[in-house]
């Protein structure tokens, strides 16, 4: 399951530092940050991944009823930390059948979000109607973070996406109609602040939304 880094822009294979460049290399999109290889979901992987964080660590908390951790992907290496990342949810859909969740925290230009929500990025400012009110919001780090639904996004998921903490907030969640899970005003813990309760998280099958990212 391990697997070499990849691009978080498109997937495609990268370049690690060397004689000729100081950062990891795509050859689509030049200088990345690294989409680490996802590892099944796991207490002990969440570890990992919350401690090289550089940016919040999303996950609602407490998670709905019947919802499970089922993923942690992150963006960086072990010299930049994770400038990513992405955390994934599955549960019972609010109408019926398995509703799932990823939630990516993000610093400008990294192109992971954009990837999960299956448009072209890297970032989700032009997709985004800010002129509007917003169509829902959820409560990160105690602090009330408005999201606007992303247009152009495929019609088999609802997108949503704003800022907090000062970086890029992105839900996406599968099937479109699950997108009413995000109107319940979803409460948002950043894992890097939750302490001991992280080793209370029930872990389910690893997603394979998280695994195999939308290529644009």
């Amino acid at each position: 399951m391990r697997g070499e880094p990849s691009c978080p822009k498109c997937g495609g294979r990268v370049r690690a530092p060397g004689l000729f460049a100081d950062s990891w290399q795509c050859d689509v999109h030049g200088t990345v940050h690294p989409l680490q290889p996802v590892i099944p979901p796991s207490v002990e992987a969440l570890s990992v991944a919350v401690h090289r964080a550089e940016v919040p660590v999303w996950m609602p908390w407490p998670l709905p009823v019947g919802w499970l951790f089922t993923g942690v992907a992150y963006a960086g290496d072990d010299r930049s930390g994770g400038r990513a990342t992405a955390v994934a949810c599955s549960g019972p859909g609010p109408l019926g059948g398995v509703g799932e969740l990823v939630l990516v925290a993000e610093e400008l230009g990294v192109g992971l979000g954009a990837r999960y929500a299956g448009i072209r990025g890297p970032d989700p400012g032009g997709y985004l109607h800010v002129e509007k009110p917003p169509q829902t919001k959820v409560l990160a780090a105690g602090r009330p973070s408005p999201l606007w639904l992303v247009s152009g996004a495929p019609q088999d998921r609802a997108v949503f996406a704003g800022e907090a903490c000062g970086l890029w907030l992105w839900a996406i969640v599968w099937p479109e109609q699950s997108g009413l899970l995000m109107y319940d005003e979803l409460v948002l813990t950043d894992l890097r602040d939750a302490g001991a309760e992280v080793d209370l998280l029930p872990c389910g099958a690893l997603s394979p939304r998280i695994l195999a990212p939308d290529r644009i």
